[in-house]
């Protein structure tokens, strides 16, 4: 005998309960208004409707508290549900700090995952139960849309720019990943597996890395050095650029007067465009690399970045303020 499918999928994640009890309300509010309008619109054909041909109904000038309940009530309830789900969407869009950050990389028609310590993945994501993951989504041709059913996840992948979801698994076990934005021809095979692990286990797979993989870090180091980024960029702050030491996370003050947080975008477009956001007290003097640069490269150059996060920002490091500080 088959067994029957699940009303929803497994739930393997924080966002899974609220997600559904969110879902049931909305279900179960709109069952009770159709059901309730539907019955009210039987009742009344049944009861008023013309009996004799000359049969006039009585006029009916209406009712203020009728017309009070009809307001104020949907009233309540949609502030209610937009409330509920507000609160989900500010907890989903709002990562913690202590996250697992993974890279994923979204291309027709496959997902090419990068672990912290360099390992690589297709079509495959390996997390640990009870941690916090966050991942860092790009796409190397069209949009694609990452979604994983029993986490309650899902987020777009938009070409030239990053986007982040974060979740934490709760349940050991494989989990279905797809993307649920059509992007071509074999849209529909483009999915594949999230492997949640015990944290031990995790860290026994993470630990047996090929020589194929490599350090993001370590790489962006190198792609650092043979883009001569280093000859401008000075540790010292001495150099025709910024000191990148504790760029990362902290507020940078521009030419303009604004000031822009140097996140993973703020990298992103500082390296492909860099004219498009000048620090104060600098020349444009960098070369754009749109166009040169794979997404991995990108993004082990944005690891490489990230690392200098705890080195001190140095006193001639115009227009940075490290993380923290004013």
């Amino acid at each position: 005998m088959q067994s029957q499918l699940p009303i929803y999928p497994e739930q393997a994640s924080n966002f899974a309960p609220q997600v559904d009890s969110l879902m049931t309300f909305l279900i179960l509010a709109s069952a009770f208004f159709t059901i309730a309008i539907t019955a009210a619109i039987i009742f009344c054909f049944l009861k008023y409707h013309r009996k004799g041909t000359n049969d006039i109904g009585a006029p009916i000038h209406g009712d203020m508290r009728l017309e009070l309940t009809w307001i104020i009530v949907p009233f309540i309830l949609a502030m209610g549900m937009f409330g509920w789900g507000a609160v989900v969407y500010v907890d989903y869009r709002h990562a913690p700090q202590d996250t697992l950050d993974i890279y994923m990389v979204g291309k027709q028609w496959m997902w090419k995952g990068q672990q912290p310590n360099g390992r690589r993945e297709i079509n495959e994501l390996h997390v640990p139960v009870g941690r916090d993951i966050k991942l860092i989504l790009a796409s190397e041709d069209v949009i694609h849309d990452f979604f994983v059913p029993a986490f309650r996840v899902k987020m777009d992948v938009v070409p030239g720019h990053y986007n982040t979801m974060w979740f934490r698994p709760t349940r050991t076990g494989r989990y279905h990943f797809f993307c649920s934005q059509y992007c071509g021809t074999n849209h529909a095979v483009m999915g594949g597996w999230v492997t949640v692990m015990e944290p031990s286990d995790y860290a026994a797979w993470l630990s047996g890395s090929t020589g194929e993989d490599v350090n993001p870090v370590i790489a962006g180091e190198k792609l650092f050095a043979e883009k001569a980024c280093s000859t401008c960029h000075l540790s010292n702050g001495t150099g025709r650029a910024p000191s990148l030491n504790g760029v990362y996370g902290g507020s940078v003050h521009l030419a303009d007067g604004s000031n822009v947080t140097a996140d993973d975008a703020y990298i992103r477009e500082s390296i492909l465009v860099p004219s498009a956001k000048i620090v104060a007290g600098y020349q444009p003097l960098m070369p754009a690399f749109q166009g040169q640069l794979t997404e991995e490269q990108i993004m082990s150059l944005a690891a490489y970045i990230k690392s200098l996060q705890s080195q001190p920002v140095p006193a001639t490091g115009a227009g940075v303020t490290a993380p923290g500080k004013k």
